[in-house]
């Protein structure tokens, strides 16, 4: 067993780096990132745009490699992945969830679901049964049959949920996952993150708002390609 999960981290990133060459200059997007996180903690991640929240969201989602550090998710090395290991990754090992809830508009809210796994190649019986029991997750039981353009902004977003959760993932990254709602619709959709993170969900969430935030159980800060403070909130611990 590994120190990393004798200590029951699953993820660990240590003096990572992201460095683009745009013509002659080199830009840090990540500068020196060094980040632990437990199994089953829920965590925000805020920070102005274009000063590293995504890229770090990248990283930590296999999107993307390190051009320095290290970074290991579940004791497998990350950093020395190539892009078919990297997307291995992304498919057993986490749900996304976006602001644009990247549905597709043919497909009804339980084919939606669906399509993780039949890239997984379980069988249709498997992946109806599964499914139906994500949707329900996400009080969409009688939405099941219905089209995204029959249904709301935040209706739409629990599809996307659904989606993410219906292979098990090891984390759920979420990514401004109520940017495009009213407040209303966001608040419900964070009270579905609250649930999942009660039933043991390891969440990752991205936002600008400090009140999304404060959701989570800690918040990281991001400025110029580094951590500037990492904290807990007390709001949510107290």
């Amino acid at each position: 067993m590994s120190s990393a999960e004798k200590n029951g981290e699953m993820i660990v990133l240590h003096a990572v780096k992201k460095i683009y060459n745009l013509g002659a200059e080199d830009v840090h997007a990540l500068d020196g990132v060094d980040l632990n996180i437990k199994r089953n903690e829920y965590i925000s991640i805020m920070g102005p745009s274009g000063l590293g929240k995504s890229t770090l969201v990248n990283v930590i989602g296999c999107l993307d490699t390190p051009s320095e550090g290290t970074y290991i998710f579940e004791n497998e090395l990350v950093h020395e992945m190539d892009d078919n290991q990297l997307a291995s990754i992304r498919n057993r090992k986490i749900g996304f969830v976006f602001q644009t809830f990247n549905l597709l508009s043919k497909l009804t809210a339980l084919r939606n679901v669906e399509l993780p796994l039949i890239y997984a190649n379980v069988p249709r019986e498997e992946r109806m049964e599964y499914a139906e029991t994500a949707l329900g997750k996400v009080g969409l039981t009688d939405r099941m049959k219905h089209k995204p353009n029959e249904m709301s902004g935040g209706q739409r977003q629990r599809v996307a949920i659904a989606r993410a959760l219906v292979t098990n993932p090891s984390i759920i990254l979420a990514d401004e996952p109520t940017g495009n709602l009213d407040s209303k619709s966001g608040e419900e959709i964070m009270s579905i993150f609250d649930s999942l993170h009660e039933s043991g969900n390891t969440i990752i969430l991205v936002t600008h708002e400090r009140y999304i935030a404060e959701h989570a159980n800690r918040t990281i800060h991001l400025l110029d390609g580094k951590i500037r403070t990492d904290e807990l909130n007390h709001v949510k611990n107290k």
